[in-house]
């Protein structure tokens, strides 16, 4: 125990050899200002006490003793503060992946979740060095934009059970926790307005002696410090098919919230960060989590957005002590941290919904500027990912519809123009646009096979062919200009598109012509 424990600052004080030269001087500059110094602290501390209840409600979720969360949560925020490429960002148990690993411990058990965890946090990096990162780049504005505003709208959700069947006294505690982490902002930002919320609101329900909902009755805190964990199971192929679907489905749902968290913050805070970096981070967070019995994680926007948004912390400093604090907190204070109302971190939790969400996305001015087909990307994203509470389904419906409208869109650019000659003996074709299956497909009765001559051109000079469809396509019209006698030559194709097409012709069956 005592090990695990001293790890920790080791860790802290290994980290700036870690760091690039602009990251490590971003460290070093805030440790030397006590103002900025202040800001990174606040915000840590924010952000443990919120993750508290955020950890034991994900514990739940996945059938696991709240210590599982809150020490998942510890060994995600420190370990990704080290590791991770986005500098500020919080990882910890979340949801998402909660909801993953959920149906395998009710069937096998911890030890089953553990190793799925861990082999997860292989996954996770294998898919770093492959460069998945790189994905990022495919994913279109909107679905970012539906990402964010469902985001908003899932931790919106969360709270709102912490509202109902609850104490009328709730409501006007979350009502003045409210005023305050709205309204304090406006009149100084010194200290953070999340935090001046639960402390007052602690102080109102203890010295008044109020009965509502606390933080205690979550759960059982721990009184001790994570110990290291080897799962304990059959070290056999049978056991590798288990666990590879939960292991596979967390590792795309962790990877993906975490890039696109990081993105986000990457927008807020007008700074670049190292995408790779992160992706095999949150692999190797995840790994050293699994070794001390935590449930696994990922990016959490919520809490990141308390981090950057709320508080106005910056660098790796803010989330390494949001690790420590947690700890800290729960095994040290954790009769104390138990006295805090939850209408606290729900008032807390509400005001992250509002920064988060892009309410420039829905004003109707924007929605009258936008495309129809920009909009409905950001909705189907929206939707998708409030229904199944599944990021992964969300997004990957919001990319799959906007290649769908996409290819809808480009295949109507798509012109053919026909020119006789003077003599009448030679049709000519100008095809202007760029071909594929969408595309394509509707060449072949862009011609006149019946009126046109005995020669006909077809002028590729202002087009590009992409697959196989385009291929197969044009020799289509050449068989059916072959079968009405006439000759066909393709000409202007440029030198892609030349290889393109002798490369298919080769292994299309019935091409050649």
């Amino acid at each position: 125990m005592t090990s695990s424990h001293a790890s920790a600052p080791a860790a802290a004080s290994a980290a700036p050899a870690s760091l690039s030269p602009e990251q490590r001087q971003s460290v070093l500059r805030t440790l030397r200002s006590p103002r900025l110094l202040k800001v990174e602290v606040l915000g840590g501390l924010v952000v443990a006490l919120a993750l508290i209840p955020e950890a034991i409600a994900f514990s739940v979720i996945a059938g696991v003793d709240p210590r599982v969360g809150l020490f998942a949560s510890f060994t995600m925020a420190v370990s990704i503060a080290i590791l991770g490429g986005r500098p500020a960002m919080i990882s910890a148990a979340t949801g998402a992946v909660a909801l993953v690993i959920a149906p395998l411990m009710a069937s096998h058990g911890l030890d089953y979740l553990i190793a799925a965890v861990l082999l997860a946090g292989v996954l996770q990096v294998l898919l770093a060095v492959l460069g998945v990162a790189k994905l990022m780049r495919y994913i279109p504005r909107q679905v970012m934009v539906g990402f964010v505003n469902a985001l908003a709208i899932l931790v919106f959700l969360a709270q709102v059970p912490e509202l109902l069947g609850v104490p009328w006294l709730v409501y006007p505690l979350t009502a003045l926790a409210l005023v305050i982490v709205f309204g304090l902002p406006r009149l100084t930002t010194a200290v953070p307005a999340p935090l001046v919320a639960i402390v007052v609101l602690t102080l109102i329900t203890v010295l008044a002696s109020v009965t509502v909902p606390t933080v205690g009755d979550k759960g059982e805190l721990p009184s001790t410090l994570p110990g290291f964990f080897i799962p304990d199971v059959p070290l056999t192929f049978e056991t590798l098919q288990l666990l590879f679907p939960f292991a596979l489905a967390m590792a795309f749902v962790g990877l993906l919230e975490s890039l696109m968290t990081a993105k986000l913050v990457d927008d807020i805070t007008d700074t670049r960060s190292s995408k790779t970096r992160e992706a095999w981070g949150q692999g190797a967070a995840n790994i050293i989590t699994a070794f001390f019995g935590g449930m696994g994680g990922c990016a959490m926007i919520g809490q990141t957005m308390i981090n950057v948004k709320a508080s106005g912390a910056r660098t790796r400093i803010s989330t390494f002590l949001a690790g420590v604090f947690l700890l800290l907190l729960v095994v040290l204070l954790g009769d104390l941290v138990a006295l805090i109302p939850m209408a606290a971190l729900v008032a807390v939790m509400i005001f992250v919904c509002w920064a988060t969400f892009d309410w420039h996305s829905i004003r109707p001015s924007t929605l009258r500027g936008m495309p129809l087909s920009e909009t409905a990307v950001m909705l189907v994203t929206v939707v998708a990912t409030v229904t199944t509470h599944n990021l992964a389904i969300g997004v990957g419906a919001g990319v799959l519809c906007a290649v769908l409208l996409f290819a809808r869109r480009v295949a109507h650019v798509v012109q053919v123009r026909r020119t006789l000659s003077e003599d009448s003996t030679l049709a000519s074709y100008a095809v202007t646009g760029q071909l594929f299956f969408a595309s394509s497909n509707d060449l072949y009765a862009q011609f006149d096979y019946a009126a046109d001559p005995a020669r006909v051109v077809i002028d590729l000079s202002a087009a590009h062919v992409w697959d196989a469809s385009t291929v197969a396509a044009l020799d289509a019209v050449i068989e059916k200009y072959e079968k009405h006698g006439a000759s066909v030559e393709v000409v202007g194709l440029n030198a892609e598109s030349e290889t393109r097409l002798q490369r298919m012709r080769d292994v299309l069956p019935g091409a050649g012509h």
